[in-house]
């Protein structure tokens, strides 16, 4: 049986909102580190299931992959020490390994995620020579009818007005050539991240990325 998540990671992540300082943290810092241990026990039976379809993701395990909770302050208004959410990355930016998956767990604001997340200039050039110059086998994986179900549209965050430099303003994929991120998201509600089976279920939605990871990291291989 895979490990699940459990309501008490959910709850404890709900008090942190509300009570985001360090003095709140510490005094309550055991049911971080459970809620904590929960999270990575799920990560490792996640990664375990996810590595039949994606073996790259073997080389990993989900301490690893879990992004530490203490934010980053230094250059944000916002001050609060700690994020809300437990983030992972399943093999995104990992050698040659530029697109992967993403698993953000947050009360009401759950998500999985896969691609290529704002890519250094470099990369960016790359995958958009590879989607113009493959334009229809770029276009067979993203309107499959099982992907377009669970992703009907790639991110459109940052897009730019006009086709970049270097490329065509004729381009048949001209629209897809101004995206700046390669990134499809897929909502999950809580009771699917509670779920018992959320392991299998997870896995079958993150298989369906696999072929668009494929694509974005052909040019890098």
């Amino acid at each position: 049986m895979s490990a699940s998540i459990s309501s008490k990671t959910f709850d404890f992540l709900k008090k942190l909102s509300k009570n985001n300082n360090r003095e709140w943290f510490n005094e309550n810092k055991d049911q971080y580190t459970e809620a904590q241990q929960n999270v990575v026990s799920f990560l490792d039976d996640l990664i375990k299931e996810m590595s039949d379809f994606d073996e790259e993701l073997a080389k990993i395990d989900g301490k690893k992959s879990l992004f530490r909770i203490y934010r980053d302050t230094r250059f944000s208004k916002d001050k609060s020490p700690y994020k809300t959410n437990f983030g992972a990355s399943l093999g995104m930016g990992k050698g040659n390994q530029k697109g992967g998956y993403y698993l953000h767990m947050e009360p009401d604001k759950s998500f999985l995620a896969g691609g290529i997340y704002m890519p250094e200039s470099s990369v960016l050039k790359e995958v958009r020579k590879e989607i113009s110059l493959y334009g229809e086998d770029f276009l067979k994986i993203i309107n499959h009818k099982d992907f377009k179900k669970h992703f009907p549209e790639l991110n459109q965050d940052d897009k730019l007005k006009k086709v970049p430099q270097g490329f065509e303003k004729e381009d048949p994929m001209a629209e897809y050539l101004k995206l700046k991120n390669f990134i499809v998201v897929y909502p999950l509600k809580d009771e699917e991240v509670l779920d018992k089976s959320a392991v299998k279920n997870m896995s079958k939605v993150f298989k369906l990325i696999k072929p668009f990871n494929n694509f974005l990291n052909a040019p890098f291989l």
